[in-house]
């Protein structure tokens, strides 16, 4: 098969390789132009150290790599994706199914990435989500995905795209508690990653990832998702990974921020796109929107953007009115 794979970053690039892997013709697209030559030379990606990139793997520039293609998979960052969508809509195949792996929520619209992709391009999404660190994956480590839509023969289409002896892929209907967790674990990592820099311990961290979990599952049943999305692997599976590994970004940069430094101190040093940053803003206005209740969105809110100090806010959450720990406790 023809694939596309539209993001030379760590993921796309560990997509663009296993794909590639899986015996269909693959390109690689990047918005790095003043890369491709080295790339294609050296066969080496700097967004992914250690990685080669297969001989037969294309690089390209050009948006109309992306024509003839039936699977074009959008692996750019969340802030570019509407007008890098904008670009290849031309170029698509009347059939061409698009795949979603952009983790955020779009700031302004409060788009989900799928829903953005969708606009743009006129084609019918499928979003491919879990704990899947891009280092580890093109490594060949045993890893477990989901895919998601609404049309199952679409979301089969890409479980068999993607599926091989070290990548599990399972599918699922709903596509909104999917990428909801995917991109509202980003926050959650980034307020793990605080928790970390403070010097607190395990148990803080179990805490946060737990209730991190009933926001996001409020969140996404206000939206129309399955409750039951949370539990699977681009909800507490994703999550889990995100919280605990150095792999993570997210996780880093809420280390530094909770060690003293300000946000934008802490993403320029970690040298990469830190997306529950920006997630967060959309998150803490779409609750606010729903009039959902998102304490912890919150807390990271404040930090992130209103200059609180974190230990304060962490105390802060500390100190809310008691109440039961299920919203359906069965008590009268």
């Amino acid at each position: 098969m023809k694939v596309a794979v539209v993001g030379s970053g760590a993921w796309g690039t560990a997509l663009a390789i296993r794909l590639h892997k899986n015996g269909h013709h693959v390109t690689m697209w990047t918005f790095e132009t003043e890369l491709i030559d080295q790339m294609r030379s050296d066969r080496v990606n700097p967004r992914l150290p250690g990685a080669v990139l297969p001989e037969g793997m294309e690089i390209s520039g050009d948006y109309g790599c992306v024509a003839g293609c039936k699977i074009v998979v959008v692996a750019c960052p969340s802030f570019p994706i509407r007008s890098v969508c904008r670009g290849i809509a031309p170029h698509l195949d009347a059939d061409a199914v698009l795949v979603s792996v952009a983790k955020g929520i779009e700031e302004g619209t409060l788009n989900r990435m799928s829903q953005v992709v969708q606009q743009e391009t006129g084609r019918p999404v499928v979003v491919l989500t879990g704990p899947s660190h891009a280092e580890e994956v093109v490594a060949d480590i045993p890893t477990g995905c989901v895919a998601a839509c609404e049309d199952r023969a679409l979301a089969e289409l890409v479980q068999d795209a993607f599926m091989s002896d070290v990548l599990r892929v399972y599918t699922s209907p709903d596509a909104v508690g999917a990428e909801l967790g995917a991109a509202l674990k980003n926050v959650i990592a980034l307020c793990a990653g605080v928790t970390d820099g403070l010097g607190y311990g395990d148990n803080t961290k179990a805490m946060l990832m737990t209730r991190g979990l009933t926001e996001i599952a409020r969140l996404g049943v206000a939206l129309g998702a399955n409750k039951d999305t949370v539990a699977g692997l681009s909800g507490v599976g994703d999550l889990i990974v995100t919280c605990t590994s150095m792999h993570s970004r997210n996780r880093r940069a809420g280390i530094l921020i909770g060690q003293g430094k300000t946000p934008r101190q802490a993403m320029d040093e970690v040298g990469a796109v830190v997306e529950g940053y920006y997630a967060t803003k959309s998150a803490y206005q779409l609750a606010k929107k729903l009039n959902v209740e998102m304490p912890i969105i919150g807390a990271a809110y404040a930090v992130l953007y209103e200059g609180k100090e974190a230990a304060q806010v962490v105390a802060a959450l500390l100190h809310r009115s008691k109440k039961p720990e299920s919203e359906d406790s069965g008590w009268q």
